[in-house]
This record gives C-alpha cells, sequence and structure tokens, in this order.
C-alpha cells in the first residue's frame, strides 16, 4: 500500500506555520509522509524557510518523514499539481506569496477550485488536537443520491474515527426542491423524506466506522450561515464541493466559498470531481 502523504505549502509566514503545524498532525494521525513546498521565483531563495519548517516538525515530531521540495514558478499550480498525488494539501488563509493579493483572489479560494484531492484550509485559532466534534455539512452544493458526492461522507467518517470525535452531520433540504402537496399531507412526507436522504448517505460509512458516534439533523435554513454557526465548536468541518465552470475557469459553489472566507475552524474541501 502507497504510504499517506500530507503536502503543505509554506511562506514563512505566521499563517504558513499554523498551517505546516496542523499538516504535521494530519500527517501523524494519517500515519505518512509530509512533504513541505515552497513555491519561488529561484529555488535558491527556499532554503532557509525550507530549513525552519523541516527542523520545527522534527522537533515536535522525531518520527515523521519529512520531504521539502522548493517549486519555481506559482503557489496555486505548484501546489495544485502537488495534490494529484496526495491524500491531504494544507494551506493557509494568508500569505504564500503575491498571489494573495486582492486582485487575484486569496490563494486557498483558487487552490480548491484546482486541487485534484481533500484540501484542508486552516481557519481560526484553536488547537488542532482538542477534542471537538467533526462537523458535516451536506447542502445543496452537492447532489447525494449520487455515489461520487459520497466522498466528503467518507472523508469526514474517517477523519472522525482518526481524531476519535464525533461527527456531526447537518442535512440542508432547500424549498426550491418540494414539490407541492396537499397540506395535510406535505409535513409527513417532507420529514420522511428528509430523514431517508441523510440515512442512505451515512448507511454505508456508518458500517464501516462502527466506532463513530454520528448525530444528524435536517435544517431548512442558510446553508452557509448554518454551517457558519457550526463551525463555532468544530474541530473541522467538511463539505463536498462541485467545481463549476466559467469565463476564468473553476470556481466553487457559495457554500463553500463563504466557507473558506469566514469559518471559524479550518475547512476540509472534498472534491466531486
Amino acid at each position: 500500500m502507497t504510504p499517506h502523504r500530507t503536502v503543505v505549502g509554506v511562506d514563512g509566514s505566521l499563517i504558513s506555520v499554523r498551517a505546516l503545524d496542523w499538516a504535521a498532525a494530519e500527517a501523524v494521525r494519517h500515519g505518512g509522509t509530509l512533504r513541505v513546498l515552497y513555491a519561488v521565483p529561484d529555488r535558491d531563495e527556499a532554503a532557509p524557510v525550507l530549513g525552519y519548517a523541516a527542523s520545527r516538525v522534527r522537533a515536535r515530531y522525531p518520527r515523521l518523514p519529512v520531504e521539502t521540495v522548493a517549486a519555481e514558478g506559482g503557489t496555486v499550480r505548484a501546489l495544485a499539481r502537488e495534490s494529484a498525488d496526495a491524500d491531504l494539501t494544507v494551506v493557509g488563509t494568508r500569505g504564500l506569496g503575491a498571489l494573495a493579493g486582492p486582485a487575484l483572489g486569496s490563494v486557498s479560494l483558487r487552490l480548491a477550485a484546482l486541487a485534484r484531492g481533500p484540501l484542508l484550509v486552516v481557519r481560526g485559532d484553536h488547537p488542532c488536537d482538542d477534542g471537538r466534534d467533526v462537523l458535516l455539512g451536506l447542502t445543496d452544493d452537492t447532489d447525494t443520491t449520487e455515489d461520487k458526492d459520497d466522498r466528503a461522507v467518507a472523508y469526514a467518517f474517517q477523519e472522525a474515527e482518526r481524531r476519535g470525535a464525533r461527527l456531526r452531520v447537518l442535512q440542508f433540504r432547500g424549498r426550491r426542491h418540494i414539490t407541492p402537496e396537499p397540506p395535510s399531507l406535505v409535513p409527513a412526507r417532507e420529514a420522511a423524506a428528509e430523514e431517508a436522504v441523510p440515512r442512505f448517505v451515512l448507511a454505508g460509512p456508518a458500517d464501516r466506522h462502527p466506532g463513530v458516534t454520528v448525530e444528524t439533523r435536517t435544517v431548512r435554513a442558510a446553508a452557509a450561515d448554518e454551517l457558519l454557526a457550526g463551525t463555532r465548536e468544530a474541530a473541522v468541518v467538511v463539505i463536498g464541493a462541485r467545481r463549476r465552470t466559467g469565463r476564468l475557469g473553476p470556481r466553487l459553489g457559495p457554500v463553500a466559498h463563504t466557507l473558506l472566507r469566514r469559518a471559524h475552524c479550518p475547512v476540509i474541501v472534498v472534491p466531486h470531481g
């Protein structure tokens, strides 16, 4: 079996140090290796930053294998390439060079639209291992009736199991999906349909991870607002993201976009394709 590999982007900024610490903890939890990347115009400039990153990780986790790589060119493209062979890519919400400027948007937002696998964006200020719940959002941004969209669910169960944490699931049902029914039948039918979706989506992963305690709740509210409130007490929030193609290339749906900008805890974005 190929060993798990976690990739993290650094640039010497404080937020990239926080991302490095989170990535190292995740690599230890996953039982794999950590690959630290710094994208610079000239690779000779990367040595001090990469040297510090490697020594910081080894001081905290002496047994964790650490690789460092200096990549020439843009940060987003370099990390997107690395994500193709990574089980998890980690990045901070600020820093990582000039690409984080307001005119081009943050690295985390642009990378979330391009990453080939799960992306962890470090937000908030609580520590990585503090016993909080894992939060999973099932929103109208996803079609949870298709197998491909179970990736976020599967990842959330795995993350909860690795952390020994409870999994809280918020299922959102938009009113635009409700077919009008006679008044006397609507409440019962809606309730049954809403409960069936979480059970269907969660059944397989729950069987594979019997030690994970799951709490589910179906809500009728703005998905982003409800999830944002939930991130105040969560260790991480996991969300599936379908990429949409626009004039400027792939982009995220509104819920993922909002969480990446405003969540109170780190966000794990699991792409659907």
